[in-house]
């Protein structure tokens, strides 16, 4: 009984151990990246850029879509979803694929300001956690929204709603009906595969997951939903 007591608490500081190197594997990559430039600085770039679209500017269709299909939980939770996290891990091994993240709309903004260039996945998953945070702590969660639609690639060389619906649509983000912001929040997934330009039909699917977790989280109607017209994105060149 005393060589398993002894065994059980061997395997939990080891378990201790692992985490803390963990931790700070990444955590020293998140203050490197501070230290080349303060998380106020990197938003007050993002902020002064040429392409910036405050939040007030775009339509509430499009926020909508956005957390509907990337983080349904986003005003509920902080800047680690645990629940998500539990949630893709467990379709992830179910399916034996990555088909889940579990990243946060905070955590996809830290990767955007500060990561997108890192090769170490493992690394810079950890690095992006501890940003997150620091980003939750510091701005509201419509500041991170606000970041959010400045910073995501849309392919095509688009970084940002304003580019990305000029590039694809000839308007203001402000102008999108109800088919333009669902296309446009489902396409920075993956945009190699969704953008109009690159799979016309591949974008329509990832328009209806879209479109579906909307009505699944009550911000349309099936209704609203049925009567979405997709042949928009055919004549986009």
């Amino acid at each position: 009984m005393k060589i398993f007591k002894r065994i059980i608490i061997i395997l939990f500081v080891l378990i201790v151990v692992a985490g803390l190197g963990v931790g700070m594997y990444g955590y020293t990559l998140y203050e490197d990246k501070l230290d080349e430039q303060p998380l106020a600085d990197k938003v007050s770039d993002v902020r002064n850029s040429y392409n910036f679209v405050s939040i007030e500017e775009v339509p509430d269709d499009y926020i909508n879509a956005i957390i509907a299909v990337e983080d349904h939980r986003y005003y509920d939770h902080g800047a680690i979803d645990i629940i998500g996290l539990g949630r893709a891990l467990f379709t992830n091994i179910k399916n034996g694929e990555m088909q889940e993240g579990g990243s946060t709309i905070t955590q996809q903004v830290a990767k955007n300001l500060y990561f997108i260039e890192e090769g170490n996945v493992f690394r810079r998953k950890i690095a992006e956690m501890f940003m997150a945070i620091d980003i939750e702590n510091n701005y509201s969660k419509e500041d991170i929204l606000e970041l959010y639609i400045n910073t995501i690639y849309f392919g095509d060389g688009y970084y940002g709603i304003k580019e990305a619906c000029a590039g694809y649509l000839n308007k203001e983000p402000k102008d999108m009906n109800l088919a333009e912001s669902t296309m446009m929040a489902g396409v920075p997934n993956a945009p190699s595969v969704y953008a109009p330009t690159a799979n016309k039909e591949l974008c329509k699917q990832r328009q209806n997951k879209v479109i579906s977790s909307m009505v699944e989280h009550g911000y349309i109607s099936r209704e609203q939903a049925d009567n979405i017209d997709q042949n928009f994105i055919d004549e986009i060149n």
